[in-house]
């Protein structure tokens, strides 16, 4: 039995930047179902519970593949966690990639201070896309229409969401893992997985490129799930 690639967008988009990937694998002939992530950052922390419930409301009995894009890497190992016996293989997408075990942050100080900068005064970040000038995200999705989908779909998170500590329950890794890379931002990442031992595919490309090139990055699913 073919697993169900569940597809778990960054909480700092939407579910659209996932939605070409997964009708390209269900022309495969391939089960996907995409996670709204975009209501986790509402209320006060913790956050990491309501993705992991959200994901696991989402997946359906039976063999999955968890695929993760961007900061939703983090989130794999509690979703393996709370998923155990169902998951055959965790997909990292130029994501970041989570520590064995211990404890990660959802954001490096530096980067907090670069998010801080740009908070009002109740601690509410601007949406992902107006963190960069249009034309930068012109070329993150060049097609008009899925880019005005992608920004209108974004979430203000709280500060305090790239503030929270994210739990790694040990031995999450013991299933398998592969991870494909669009960009040099994840190109560190990409090395520690090939450390780990896993299969490492690059496809060039900007950071949210599963939605300009979602057959290539859905056959790279595929391939990497058998």
């Amino acid at each position: 039995m073919d697993a169900t690639f569940v597809l778990v967008h960054s909480p700092s988009v939407g579910p659209s930047t996932w939605t070409p990937v997964a009708a390209a694998l269900r022309a495969r002939g391939r089960a996907a179902v995409v996670p709204s992530l975009v209501d986790v950052g509402v209320g006060a922390p913790p956050y990491w519970p309501r993705v992991v419930d959200e994901v696991v409301a989402s997946a359906p009995f039976g063999p999955l593949a968890i695929v993760a894009h961007s900061n939703a890497g983090l989130f794999v190992p509690l979703v393996v966690e709370a998923l155990r016996g169902q998951i055959t293989i965790c997909l990292f997408v130029d994501a970041a990639l989570p520590p064995r075990t211990g404890s990660t942050r959802a954001a490096e100080p530096e980067h907090l201070v670069f998010l801080g900068s740009m908070a009002d005064p109740d601690g509410i970040l601007p949406r992902w896309t107006d963190w960069w000038p249009e034309e930068a995200v012109a070329e993150l999705v060049p097609d008009e229409a899925a880019r005005r989908q992608i920004v209108a779909e974004q979430p203000r998170l709280p500060l305090a969401y790239y503030d929270q500590e994210i739990p790694v329950p040990a031995k999450w890794d013991h299933v398998r893992g592969a991870y494909l890379w669009f960009g040099e931002p994840y190109a560190r990442a990409a090395k520690e997985a090939d450390e780990r031992g896993w299969p490492v595919t690059r496809i060039p490309g900007e950071h949210l490129h599963q939605v300009v090139a979602p057959d290539e990055v859905a056959e790279w699913l595929i391939s990497a799930s058998q």
